[in-house]
Parts: structure tokens; C-alpha cells; sequence
């Protein structure tokens, strides 16, 4: 079981089940992830030397060589006529393990994802930064790249991604795409990034803001006339700001905060809810950002942004508590799912066609 060929092998398995993820863990078998359940494609049971010799083959260089030293990697992966995927090979009780997503092959619309429709200003903005934030596997990425096709398909502009691993390929349309792969073209987010200003962009499109550097150098790009777009992983409006600080030294946060007030133009915010039609459905808040917010952000009183929403939204902004209620409103998600994920149930109740308690 040690030939390579046995991962493309399963990997076709996994795209002709219309699987997402492959699952490959020491003494179980090979399994799936198919419609939200695990499933085994096989019986026989892997050993972690089997793991790593299947997989470290499909692995770029980079990727090999940080887990030989720390033994995690994160890699993309092609398969010529099945597909893309992201690779993630790691350790588990000291074996080897991995767990591989299947990337889309086609590039969704705002309009396949069934965003509100003031999501689609965002691609109009002229410069500054535009923060998506939510937690892991909420669709940022996926929203991102929706707003990326919106632009493409309206706007000359030359745009830049960095991205690790990239996933969607971009085609060119009215702009001109580059798309840059942490670990096959650029070694790290901060150095794609620098060397991204020296070609002339008009849109930067940094896929996670994970380290301090990236952060002060996408704030900077903004500032001096780029448009900007990165995602961070959080829960709302008010921790997306804040982690742009607190990533910093004490000594620096209220530096970065005086810029970070300057340069932001707009935060989305999403999380992934179940649908009574069975698949998930975004639930989202924005916030297009004007004179108040960007005081609130100056003296890191980020309480009162939520505020900031209601009053800006002649500007595009809108609640959590208006969308959800939209999805109940629209017969996509039950009440209940709303109040469950809501942070105003008294705003969203408000916002219902018959309000809970009644009817």
C-alpha cells in the first residue's frame, strides 16, 4: 500500500462520490466525507508509514520540508482530469495522519451563495480594507472569491491573490488575475505580499492575515490607495477589529489602532446555518465603515460598533438580526436556528413577520 498511486486512486473516489474531505488515520480505514457523514470507502486498516508514504510524494517542497521539521503541512495538490485539493498532512498519537479537501472546480457568483445584496458594494469600493471574518468554515474564503468574480466581471483592475493554498482559480476577464501560492511562489504571506506592492496592483487579495507583518503591511496597502481584502478568523464585527490590535505588542496597539481606523472601509462578518432545505445557508452582518466607527475604533470602543450598523444603513450596513430574520422570513431557516445564533434575539424578534411568542 505504499505506492503513491494509491492516493490519486482514492482521491478519484472521493470527486466520483461527491465527497469533500478524505480521511486517511492510523488503524482505521480509508473514509469520506460525503453529504455531512463519514462513510469508509475500504476495509483494510492504514498503519502512519503507509500515511506518510502516500502523501508525502503529492506534496510541493516546501510543504515537504516544514513537516519533516515540524511535522504538520498544509500543501495543495492537482490531479490531472479529477480535480484540486488542499492536503493537510499531520501527526496524531505519533503516527502520521491526513486529512485532504476537495477544492470547486467552478467559481460561485454573490448570487449563488445568497448573500444580501449590498455584499455586492464591496466590490465596488475604490481602496481601503475590507475584513471578512468568521469562524473556520463559515465561507469566507468562499465569499472572497465571489467578490473577486463580481470584479472581474465589471472592473479593469489588475488583482493580486495570495493565498494558501489557492483555492479557486480565477480566469481572466475585464481584470487581469495573478494568483500567488505560499510554498510553490513566495515562502510566507509578509514577503508575497511586499513583493505583490512592487507589481502594480489595484486589489490585493490576502487570503488569511495570520501574523502581525501581514496585517501592518495590508493596513499600509490600503492606506496608500490599494483595495484591500482579507479574511480572520472570528465571530463578529467587534472581534475582527480587535484582532487586528491585539495582535500586536502592547506598546504598538494604539499606533496600529489610529491606522487601522484610517484604512478600514468595510467588515463582513458570517457564519454557515442549516437550511430546512438541507443545505447551509450564510448568515451575515456588515458594516460599512464612516466617522463613528472609525472613532470607535481610535479609542477601542468597539462596544459600540453594533450601534454603528443601525445608524449606517443608508451606507449598506445591515445586522446579523436583519438576515436572520430575512431566512425565517424567506421559510429557509426555522426561528428557532435564529434565535439560537442571534446576539439581539429582542432586534431579530422585531424583524420577524410573526414574532416568537406568536402565532
Amino acid at each position: 500500500m505504499s505506492n503513491p498511486m494509491h492516493l490519486d486512486q482514492w482521491l478519484t473516489a472521493l470527486v466520483e462520490r461527491g465527497g469533500s474531505d478524505l480521511f486517511l488515520v492510523a488503524d482505521a480505514p480509508v473514509c469520506m466525507r460525503i453529504d455531512g457523514e463519514i462513510e469508509a470507502i475500504d476495509t483494510a486498516k492504514l498503519s502512519g508509514g503507509e500515511i506518510e508514504n502516500a502523501v508525502l510524494p503529492a506534496l510541493t517542497p516546501h510543504a515537504a520540508q516544514a513537516y519533516q521539521t515540524i511535522q504538520i503541512a498544509d500543501s495543495s495538490y492537482r490531479l490531472e482530469g479529477v480535480g484540486r485539493f488542499r492536503i493537510n498532512l499531520h501527526h496524531e498519537r505519533g503516527r502520521a495522519a491526513a486529512t485532504i479537501r476537495a477544492l470547486p472546480t467552478r467559481v460561485p457568483g454573490l448570487q449563488d451563495l445568497r448573500l444580501p445584496s449590498p455584499v455586492a458594494a464591496l466590490a465596488a469600493l475604490p481602496h481601503g480594507l475590507v475584513l471578512i471574518g468568521g469562524p473556520a468554515g463559515a465561507g469566507k474564503s468562499t465569499t472572497l472569491a465571489a467578490l473577486i468574480v463580481e470584479i472581474n466581471r465589471h472592473k479593469k483592475r489588475h488583482i493580486v491573490t495570495i493565498e494558501d493554498p489557492i483555492e479557486y482559480e480565477h480566469a481572466h476577464g475585464s481584470s487581469l488575475i495573478e494568483q500567488v501560492e505560499i510554498g510553490i511562489d513566495a515562502p510566507d504571506f509578509p514577503t508575497a505580499l511586499r513583493a505583490a506592492l512592487r507589481q502594480a496592483p489595484d486589489i490585493l487579495v490576502v487570503g488569511e492575515m495570520r501574523d502581525p507583518e501581514t496585517m501592518r503591511i495590508a493596513i499600509a496597502a490600503a492606506e496608500t490607495g490599494h483595495l484591500v481584502f482579507s479574511t480572520l478568523h472570528t465571530t463578529d464585527i467587534a472581534s475582527t477589529i480587535g484582532r487586528i490590535a491585539d495582535s500586536f505588542p502592547l506598546e504598538r496597539q494604539h499606533t496600529i489602532r489610529q491606522e487601522l481606523a484610517m484604512a478600514l472601509s468595510a467588515v463582513l462578518t458570517q457564519i454557515l446555518l442549516p437550511g430546512k432545505n438541507g443545505y447551509r445557508v450564510p448568515g451575515t452582518e456588515l458594516l460599512m465603515v464612516g466617522y463613528g466607527a472609525r472613532q470607535h475604533i481610535r479609542r477601542n470602543a468597539l462596544q459600540h460598533l453594533h450601534q454603528e450598523i443601525t445608524i449606517t444603513k443608508a451606507k449598506g450596513s445591515f445586522t446579523l438580526e436583519e438576515t436572520l430574520a430575512n431566512l425565517v422570513n424567506q421559510g429557509l431557516i426555522d426561528k428557532e436556528e435564529a434565535l439560537l445564533h442571534s446576539n439581539h434575539p429582542d432586534d431579530l424578534n422585531s424583524f420577524l413577520r410573526t414574532p416568537v411568542g406568536r402565532g
